[in-house]
């Protein structure tokens, strides 16, 4: 069976719509998982399927999303392997740094490859030897003791974070453990309540270091590749080894750690002696400079005094650079926010990088190319950081003039109206900014989504669009507005707004845009624009058409969500329209919902064009030209002809003409009269229709109504129908040009019809008798001649005051 839309028209135009809203597919899913989030259709070897996003599903503590594989004509098969998660966030200290991830993987959907281009270590990827004097004047221990535990408890012990070590020295030194020792922060605590002091008469600070540098920081004791490397020396007097102080030193600059010196001048104190020598040696090594790599402390009870200050100086985690200086550079980037395929690469949004701010980073097989924050200073003012513009929102690109590819980026929060650039790439991660579409309201979020669409699929775009879905309309209520941009030369200018339901109502029109290659097999690309929150946060989805090198601005097609299944909520918020999914050859719509994934299958449309012309124009009724129903008649010719748009059909018509002048049809003398005709699709098929006026007018009378109503009766795919193939048909009657009358005892009316096919086999043919109300059909008998085979398939259709064969 086949679903369609014909389109009948006179003058060549084609209002029709073609989405089937009778017959949806609904995928549902987890909605508190935020299934239907996203839709995107997919190929992989043959196999078609709809992938549906959910981004909050998984365990209830592990809520890491999933994606879902939806297989047309099958349930649901979870398939959770494809996505990027802006959100995807990573521990530093006491921060979750939101760097974004996103995940590539094969045509079976197995992952393949991480892709997190701003992913970076944490600032507290540290590795920390402490340097603790263990002599007999530390008094009193325990107050060492509940330093350490205290300063140990402020670190963020883990593998990817920080590790601790304690050596600790007085005459010799020892590793009271190593780095890779413990790996939570309540080991290393629980393990620092455990140390006694050494005890020893000397002080051997410069050994200490040296052994420090050369064996605590060593690869076997577990330091790490590429973490920062901090020694924290904690001592009480100066050291009997100064002298050997300058290569201990050096041996920590060649391997480049570095040092927080802490002097405790408790043992000074209660001996009254002067301690500037000691404080000179320990500001000598301590790292430069002295006020922040330099403590000293009144006594052994003051190092808790410290313990904050010193835990900053080491990780400053959410600090600012200096005054309005951007804290976050890309720690809360949320890469693959938006993303966008490119032939050699992938452009990504980076909507939260600089203090949301915002940017986009290209990841390509050349590299990576990630402008700064002052790439973008022409469009974004460095006086105005710090207000979260959001740029890479959305992100897409265009192609102008000589195929040159220009990118897009939306921010709409700049200036709280929004903005669009579009821009270039230097292959050194310069930007080149061509041009600036701003927004026109506070809060409308102009930018959020941009849709580009090349109508007439040459390679070039003709149409950017970019939505503004909290555009307040009338009753101040969130319509939404979509803007149109044509290309014109390099540019795209303004010209107008897409026209949706004129209603107060909330509606967010825009909030999901998607390209449909051809719904309406015009050649042009349409559009699909969704509204989530019309109808009460029911939702509906709009149909645009193309037209050369224009987005019609009236929507051809409105499809409420409440038509196509009575609980469905916000559909329209996400849309995918890239394959035929059933296999039908037409295209098929993936539309997300709040819990659900709806498929909308297209139906094919088939445009006929019929016109009519007369020959002559007009004739003098006066003047007789011919002879009819023994009657001197002003005769003359229309002609109808036919035009079938369509790229899948062949089509049987029965067409009934009704001539509306005082005129008969030379065919049966009567004002009206019956015909086949098969249409071709892209062939003019033309009919003549003789008639003739028999009327005596002294006037002169213009010839020019005559009514055509078409009737389907065949619909043929294309490879079963020959249209090269020439069925005859001829109608054998026993009447006469007057009208026959059957009347008692005559109440049978034989009919016989010769069909004959004289060039190739045509398929499906059918033939079609009508007659009158007071006749009932009797019975039906085929004769086939020896010499031929006419008939390869027959079958009767009996309706109503006609048969088909």
């Amino acid at each position: 069976m086949h679903y369609f839309t014909i389109c009948l028209s006179l003058l060549g135009l084609c209002e029709c719509f073609n989405i089937d809203v009778k017959r949806p597919r609904i995928f549902s899913g987890p909605e508190d998982a935020l299934f239907g989030f996203s839709v995107l259709q997919h190929e992989n070897n043959g196999e078609k399927s709809i992938l549906v996003g959910a981004p909050w599903d998984g365990p209830q503590n592990n809520k890491k999303g999933d994606i879902y594989k939806c297989i047309v004509g099958d349930e649901i098969n979870s398939n959770c392997s494809k996505a990027c998660a802006p959100l995807w966030s990573q521990e530093c200290g006491t921060s979750l740094f939101s760097t974004g991830i996103c995940a590539s993987v094969t045509n079976d959907m197995e992952p393949k490859d991480i892709i997190a281009p701003t992913a970076q270590r944490c600032t507290t990827y540290m590795d920390i030897v402490i340097v603790l004097d263990g002599s007999n004047s530390i008094y009193p221990w325990y107050e060492v003791q509940n330093f350490l535990s205290n300063i140990l408890s402020k670190f963020h012990i883990s593998p990817e974070q920080m590790q601790v070590g304690v050596l600790q020295y007085g005459e010799i030194s020892v590793h009271e453990w190593s780095l890779r020792d413990y790996q939570t922060t309540q080991d290393v605590v629980e393990a620092a309540k455990n140390i006694s002091r050494q005890e020893g008469r000397e002080t051997r600070t410069a050994y200490a270091i040296q052994m420090a540098c050369t064996e605590a920081f060593s690869p076997d004791r577990g330091a790490r590749e590429g973490a920062t490397k901090v020694m924290i020396v904690v001592t009480d007097g100066e050291s009997h080894d100064g002298e050997e102080l300058p290569e201990s030193l050096a041996e920590c600059e060649k391997r480049n750690i570095t040092r927080y010196a802490i002097a405790v001048l408790g043992h000074y104190s209660r001996r009254q002696q002067d301690p500037e020598t000691f404080i000179n040696e320990i500001k000598y090594i301590a790292s430069d400079p002295d006020e922040k790599y330099f403590f000293n402390v009144t006594d052994e009870a003051a190092l808790n005094d410290i313990v904050d200050a010193l835990g900053n100086r080491i990780f400053s985690l959410e600090g600012t650079l200096g005054y309005n200086e951007s804290a976050f550079l890309m720690e809360m980037s949320q890469i693959g926010f938006s993303t966008h395929i490119l032939d050699d690469g992938i452009l990504f949004g980076m909507v939260g990088a600089y203090d949301w701010e915002g940017g986009v980073l290209m990841e390509s097989k050349e590299g990576q190319l990630k402008p700064s924050r002052e790439a973008f200073e022409k469009e974004f003012p460095l006086e105005l950081k710090n207000h979260a513009a959001y740029l890479g929102y959305t992100v897409s690109s265009v192609v102008v003039g000589n195929y040159r590819r220009l990118y897009v980026a939306g921010a709409p929060r700049f200036k709280h109206k929004g903005k669009v650039i579009l821009f270039d790439l230097t292959p050194e991660g310069d930007v080149i900014i061509t041009q600036a579409l701003n927004g026109e309201q506070i809060g409308s979020y102009f930018g959020s989504e941009v849709c580009v669409v090349d109508v007439d699929q040459d390679g070039k775009t003709d149409i950017l669009l970019i939505a503004a879905p909290m555009f307040l309309g009338a009753g101040n209520k969130e319509t939404g507005k979509v803007y149109v941009y044509c290309l014109d030369k390099d540019g795209f200018v303004t010209n107008g707004t897409l026209h949706s339901q004129k209603k107060e109502q909330d509606a967010r029109f825009g909030y999901a845009m998607a390209v449909a290659p051809d719904l309406n097999h015009d050649g042009f690309a349409d559009l699909l624009v969704g509204a989530p929150l019309e109808d009460d946060h029911q939702g509906a989805l709009y149909i645009y058409h193309g037209d050369e090198y224009y987005i019609i601005p009236q929507y051809k097609q409105r499809i409420p969500g409440s038509s196509l299944s009575a609980g469905l909520q916000y559909f329209g918020r996400s849309l995918s329209a890239l394959l035929d999914l059933d296999g039908d050859e037409l295209l098929d719509l993936a539309v997300g919902a709040q819990g659900t994934a709806v498929l909308l299958k297209s139906r094919s449309i088939v445009q006929i064009n019929v016109s009519l012309s007369f020959q002559p124009h007009s004739i003098n009724v006066i003047q007789k030209n011919c002879h009819r129903a023994g009657r001197d008649s002003a005769c003359l010719n229309a002609t109808v002809c036919f035009l079938a748009l369509s790229p899948f059909f062949v089509f049987h018509f029965i067409l009934l003409l009704k001539i509306l002048a005082r005129a008969l049809f030379d065919s049966n003398s009567q004002r009206q009269t019956l015909m086949g005709v098969i249409v071709c699709v892209g062939q003019t098929m033309c009919y003549p229709l003789p008639f003739h006026v028999s009327v005596s007018l002294n006037v002169f009378e213009k010839i020019n109504e005559v009514k055509a109503n078409v009737q389907l009766t065949g619909l043929y795919r294309k490879k079963g129908m020959c249209c090269a193939s020439n069925v005859n048909v001829a109608l054998i009657c026993p009447c006469r040009q007057q009208p026959y009358v059957i009347r008692s005892p005559r109440r049978r009316l034989a009919v016989e019809v010769q069909l004959q096919n004289q060039l190739e086999n045509a398929y499906n043919t059918s033939l079609t008798l009508h007659y009158s109300k007071n006749l009932h059909f009797s019975s039906l008998s085929i004769r086939v001649p020896a010499q031929s085979v006419l008939l390869t398939h027959k079958s009767i259709l009996v309706q109503t005051h006609h048969h088909v064969c």
